[in-house]
């Protein structure tokens, strides 16, 4: 059993990998950049916060991976199709793209604001397209490459008060489907996460209602709901 547990360990390794991940200074897309690179891999990370970037850079190169920084707004593709340059003239070509970034709007449809609307389709659908199309080009070329969109469980039931954010994220989960089956053919795995309810900074003000709370742990399987992030 031990050899077995160290060879499956061992496929899992990622030593030399090049991985973007979006949404990287905090909360969930923080939590994955920190395991890919304990898994070996060296890290693009993206967000619009720098001082965030630079925390999480820190964790990655404490375990000997190497790290690029680039603060971007993802919703302008411009920016995206540089940061992507960067990456690949720092680290080599990128070989997993993981699509994490997203913000959320809390409000009733009919107080969410066109600015709103935009918003969140900007971050969450356009930022994740973006990056798709810049990193698909080169992991086309190669013939191999792994794409992760993260998705949300709201974006299969939707939630009142999230008719945004549930929308966003449907629409990824269908952008994730077409690519996967546009890219079978050279090689390239593109997969969704449809994550559940987690405490994270995102999230917070949502969380603080106690019938948010009951809402979500009547519908776990074990009554709770995940943590990450402080």
């Amino acid at each position: 059993m031990e050899n077995f547990e160290k060879d499956f360990l061992n496929q899992m390794r990622l030593d030399s990998k090049v991985a973007i991940v979006t949404g990287a200074g905090r909360g969930l897309g923080k939590q994955i950049a920190l395991s890919l690179a304990y898994a070996g891999a060296n890290l693009g990370i993206i967000a619009r916060t720098r001082s965030q970037l630079e925390e999480t850079a820190h964790e990655i190169e404490s375990f000997g991976q190497r790290v690029v920084v680039i603060p971007i707004d993802i919703s302008r593709s411009e920016e995206v199709n540089h940061a992507v340059g960067q990456v690949t003239s720092i680290l080599g070509p990128v070989d997993i793209l993981v699509n994490n970034a997203g913000i959320a709007e809390e409000k009733p449809l009919l107080e969410v604001t066109d600015d709103d609307w935009h918003r969140v389709m900007r971050v969450n659908l356009d930022g994740a397209f973006y990056f798709c199309r810049a990193v698909g080009k080169q992991m086309v070329e190669r013939k191999k490459g792994k794409v992760i969109n993260i998705g949300s469980v709201l974006g299969l039931v939707g939630y009142q008060n999230f008719a945004s954010y549930s929308t966003s994220k449907g629409a990824l989960l269908q952008f994730t489907r077409t690519l996967a089956l546009e890219w079978a053919r050279y090689g390239i795995n593109v997969n969704a996460i449809a994550f559940g309810w987690f405490t994270t900074e995102m999230n917070a003000s949502a969380m603080a209602h106690a019938k948010t709370r009951e809402f979500i742990g009547g519908r776990s399987s074990c009554g709770i709901f995940g943590f990450i992030g402080k």
